[in-house]
């Protein structure tokens, strides 16, 4: 039986770094979940503020890592404990970002809405230019919401 276990965002970054197919972990966070079967931890969340600078409005979170070791239906459990979090302290939304080579089952099953395609590309640039160590690919934005009504 899986179970959210609270988790410091260092040991989300530890655990991140060791099992995330495509990223490294991120700098920092606002805070993470962990998912725990039994004593072993089978995933990990960090919820940060956007990264877009145009989505930082104070009242929108961005789950900006999210890893599991395969464990069945862990992904979709982070994904709603990681909103579940976030709305108890007035965030009323939480957005993520995928590959287009993602499908998005977990989202789905967790109650995410997808917004559709955006980004995708490097970072460099003439003036300031960068390694990239990411996928260059579009993404698919997705997000959780406070429905009208429920603020």
């Amino acid at each position: 039986m899986i179970e959210v276990v609270p988790m410091s965002i260092k040991d989300a970054k530890i655990f991140v770094e060791r099992n995330h197919r495509h990223h490294h972990a991120p700098l920092g966070g606002l805070f993470a979940i962990g998912l725990a079967d039994g004593d072993k931890i089978v995933g990990a969340a960090v919820v940060g503020r956007p990264v877009a600078r145009l989505a930082q409005d104070g009242f929108t979170a961005e789950v900006t890592r999210l890893c599991t070791d395969g464990t069945k239906q862990s992904c979709s459990k982070l994904y709603a404990a990681c909103w579940r979090a976030a709305r108890s302290m007035g965030y009323r939304k939480l957005i993520t970002y995928t590959l287009t080579s993602e499908p998005g089952t977990s989202l789905i099953a967790s109650g995410w809405k997808c917004l559709g395609e955006c980004g995708g590309g490097s970072w460099s640039v003439p003036s300031r230019p960068r390694v990239d160590k990411h996928p260059l690919q579009k993404k698919l934005k997705w997000e959780m919401a406070v429905k009208e009504g429920q603020e």
